[in-house]
């Protein structure tokens, strides 16, 4: 009963940190699904993000201003790899990586030298806190969480109907046949890194203020979290959510059912200390259950050749 109890408890934290790690993970499906570029600056893009949002509030800024920064920032980040990939003829997982490691010295610089940053919710006008997520009142960060994300999948939306988006998921499709229709990939590419990064800091600054505080290393093994939550959306809800907003919800929903996971596995007692190796279990189980699938499938269908 204890557990059950204990459980509930802890379901509304895990529900609006998922869903604020969903934002970054839709960042993540646009590189990863959509442009089908493997991008490591998310690591370092998070916490540029969050950064800069708890830097400019204690210097007295506007929150929505400082998350509107945390965006351009992690916009410029993804220009970063963009240029490094498409002008520097770097693959771009090290692009990735080269940003992400420039980015850790850039965050240092942002916060001060300082590895660690508050920002309470007692002297500051946090738009999103933990310490309300259990409360019912207008403080409760779920609603305008919810409220943020149906603004950014309708935005997202629009974007990807619209002639550049469309040349940008076409570049994703294949380069060589985009690149025949005229469409010029290398700009597009960059320009998907600059929405995702810009998506991945917007998440970074939010989860600052929910935290109530910034580290260096917030962004550390973000891309896995990213990917968790994209492989467990597909694979539980792609037969479901077929239009291409529903897919960015089912990318939130991922995010959302993985922190339910971790909360479950960490009230059965497990060490926080093997978070990491939970995590990089849930993520290979479900990349392989696709493979698992298509076996199965294939099997199948020789076996129906064999009896014809």
């Amino acid at each position: 009963m204890n557990f059950f109890q204990s459980l509930l408890n802890a379901m509304p934290g895990a529900v609006s940190q998922g869903m604020l790690w969903g934002i970054m993970a839709i960042g993540v499906y646009i590189t990863y699904r959509i442009l089908d570029v493997a991008d490591l600056t998310v690591d370092g893009s998070l916490a540029t993000g969050g950064a800069v949002c708890v830097i400019l509030m204690r210097a007295g800024c506007n929150p929505w201003l400082a998350l509107l920064c945390a965006f351009l920032a992690g916009i410029l980040a993804g220009l970063c790899t963009g240029l490094l990939h498409t002008r520097c003829g770097i693959p771009a997982i090290l692009a990735g990586i080269l940003t992400q490691l420039a980015l850790y010295s850039v965050n240092l610089r942002i916060m001060s030298g300082k590895a660690n940053t508050p920002i309470g919710v007692d002297k500051y006008d946090l738009l999103v806190s933990q310490r309300y997520v259990r409360e019912w009142s207008l403080n409760n960060p779920i609603p305008l969480v919810i409220l943020i994300l149906v603004v950014l999948i309708g935005l997202l939306y629009w974007f990807f109907g619209t002639e550049y988006g469309s040349s940008l998921r076409a570049t994703g499709a294949n380069q060589h046949m985009a690149r025949a229709q005229g469409i010029n990939t290398k700009s597009t590419i960059t320009f998907g890194l600059m929405l995702s990064n810009g998506m991945v800091a917007l998440s970074g600054g939010l989860l600052a203020q929910y935290q109530g505080a910034v580290d260096v290393n917030m962004g550390r093994g973000a891309i896995v979290i990213g990917l968790a939550a994209v492989i467990i959306g597909e694979v539980l809800l792609s037969r479901v959510f077929r239009n291409f907003a529903l897919k960015l919800v089912s990318v939130v929903c991922g995010a959302v059912i993985y922190y339910i996971v971790i909360q479950i596995v960490l009230q059965l007692g497990l060490n926080t200390n093997d978070l990491k190796l939970l995590t990089a279990l849930v993520v290979a189980l479900f990349l392989a259950i696709p493979y698992w699938k298509s076996q199965v499938f294939r099997k199948k269908m020789g076996k129906e050749s064999q009896h014809a």
